[in-house]
């Protein structure tokens, strides 16, 4: 726990280095007018969908339908598991953009400045960023439709969204966090030996998520606190020490 709070502190001390509070900000504003957009011409087709989608699942389609008096229900309903699903959405569109075009630029100044003695071994590529986000996002997609009705369950919803960010996180930010600095052995291997460590980075921001302004800054800020947390451990793995002198050591 101790290492996760001090990335997530080196984080935000970052954030005083030119340039990296914009990127902090303009991947989640760029998601928000996307998904927006999506839903001004569309919100009226997608309850439409989702009301039909969830029609055919046992029990829950035949409370869906069952009369006039739960007509008002019904659509109180569908709009809300839109709203909760359009959360997720918008922080996984976030996330993917910070990983494939943000976060390879937050890297390069947060190595530069404080992992300067880490060999660059190049084992990731920008090509490989992007697979692995897409295939991310497809992974995410495929469970959040298939946990579908279990979105109607008060607080679940809450608890599904904040798990399958984290595993998004983690999924998406441990491979361009290492991508210039690990070779391909290493980019396997540390993640693997830090898995329960990347979750709870990735919960903690899961959480952050919901919190209202806060949640603008969430996506970049994790990729930031995973390069800090998985650069740390790649020297750790390397058996190196930090350069001396470096500010943060003495505030770690």
């Amino acid at each position: 726990m101790q290492d996760i709070i001090r990335a997530y502190a080196r984080a935000l001390r970052s954030l005083s280095q030119p340039g990296l509070l914009w990127h902090l900000v303009w991947p989640t504003l760029l998601a928000i007018a996307f998904w927006v957009g999506i839903g001004i011409f569309f919100w009226a087709d997608a309850t439409a969908a989702l009301l039909s989608i969830l029609q055919r699942w046992p029990l829950i389609g035949g409370w869906l339908s069952d009369g006039d008096t739960l007509r008002a229900a019904t659509g109180f309903v569908i709009n809300l598991l839109l709203f909760l699903l359009s959360v997720p959405l918008v922080f996984v569109t976030a996330a993917l953009i910070v990983a494939v075009v943000a976060l390879p630029f937050m890297l390069d100044r947060v190595a530069r400045s404080d992992y300067a003695d880490l060999e660059l071994r190049g084992g990731g590529s920008f090509t490989g960023s992007v697979f692995n986000a897409l295939w991310a996002l497809l992974v995410f997609l495929v469970v959040a439709f298939f946990t579908l009705p279990l979105w109607l369950v008060p607080g679940l919803g809450i608890v599904l969204s904040v798990g399958l960010s984290a595993w998004l996180n983690q999924r998406c930010y441990r491979y361009d966090a290492l991508m210039a600095h690990a070779d391909r052995a290493e980019m396997k291997d540390v993640p693997r030996r830090h898995r329960g460590s990347l979750y709870l980075l990735g919960i903690g921001a899961g959480v952050l998520a919901f919190v209202p302004v806060l949640n603008l800054f969430v996506p970049a800020f994790t990729g930031l606190a995973f390069v800090h947390y998985l650069l740390e451990a790649l020297r750790l793995h390397r058996g190196a020490r930090p350069l001396e002198g470096r500010a943060w050591v003495s505030a770690s």
